[in-house]
């Protein structure tokens, strides 16, 4: 079955077809429709409107500690509200998949900055997943949830004004029951005192290389050839943009923007005359090619 869904829809959509059983958020423009969403289509998930961005992450999480699929959402901003657990959520890792969507907001059409929520994956050492559309953003939530559960990490899934409130076809699907892990008491895992934090911290970067490997290999991260005279790295809606602008260009689409994909984007690099960075906001992508010598001709930013 098809329908047309905004992308927050999409994201609740996914929520429910990859059996999530706990959803959190507090209400913030362009995010609020997913816990809307949630809270009225999708019975069989426990949705909870939360006091702030902090409390509604730490439910989440707990419910992620607890064995559950778990999902919070809020508009950027919010999560410097939650930035404290979020950091440490990253050392102490997660039983059930957990999800924490970040929804940008570009242009600041109701919002007081334009903060690039790319930056929290980086600054926590978590994956960063960027869907481009409806579609993606309800397929790449089965992808965020195996990510979380097989590196037993949070993982950031950044959308962004024009895929929350667009509109685009969704292929519909049933949902999926997952089942709730059995809760261990690990005291030396979750308790960040100085003593364990320093031995979750060196786990923490170990790990990391383990997704890098993982994202290297991903096909939510994947080139299109076409005109080989310019080639074009971008993620998100940026995407869409750019390929609208020049469908004639070749691509490196990321749908796994962090780790960064250093192999993958070489490759690309080294097999076009040009090579451009479109992004929205700020340099991140351009950020990550300097750094493993790889010097885009021009970086468009949107």
């Amino acid at each position: 079955m098809r329908t047309i869904l905004s992308g927050n829809e999409a994201v609740a959509r996914g929520a429910y077809e990859f059996g999530v059983q706990v959803a959190t958020a507090y209400p913030g423009t362009p995010s609020t429709e997913i816990l809307e969403t949630i809270g009225s289509e999708y019975p069989e998930i426990y949705a909870e409107w939360s006091t702030n961005e902090k409390v509604a992450f730490e439910v989440a999480l707990g419910s992620a500690f607890a064995g559950a699929r778990s999902l919070v959402a809020m508009k950027h901003v919010g999560l410097n509200v939650a930035a404290d657990p979020l950091m440490t959520s990253a050392q102490i890792g997660v039983e059930g998949g957990f999800i924490i969507v970040s929804a940008d907001d570009p242009g600041m059409h109701s919002s007081q900055n334009e903060q690039d929520n790319r930056r929290y994956a980086v600054f926590a050492k978590i994956p960063l997943i960027e869907p481009s559309d409806s579609q993606e953003a309800k397929d790449y939530i089965a992808e965020a949830l195996r990510i979380s559960e097989k590196f037993r990490t949070p993982v950031l899934f950044r959308i962004s004004t024009r895929i929350c409130h667009s509109k685009t076809v969704v292929e519909l699907g049933e949902r999926t029951e997952s089942e709730i892990k059995p809760y261990k008491k690990n005291i030396a895992q979750r308790v960040t005192v100085p003593s364990n934090a320093r031995k979750l911290h060196i786990a923490l970067e170990k790990k990391l290389k383990e997704i890098y490997q993982y994202a290297e290999n991903s096909p939510l991260n994947r080139i299109e050839w076409a005109d080989k005279s310019i080639g074009i790295i971008t993620s998100g809606i940026s995407y869409q943009y750019a390929k609208e602008a020049m469908p004639e260009a070749s691509f490196l689409k990321l749908g796994i923007s962090y780790p960064f994909p250093q192999k993958l984007v070489k490759k690309f690099a080294s097999e076009v005359e040009r090579l451009v960075v479109v992004e929205e906001n700020e340099p991140c992508i351009e950020e990550q090619c300097r750094l493993i010598g790889v010097n885009p001709w021009a970086r468009r930013c949107v």
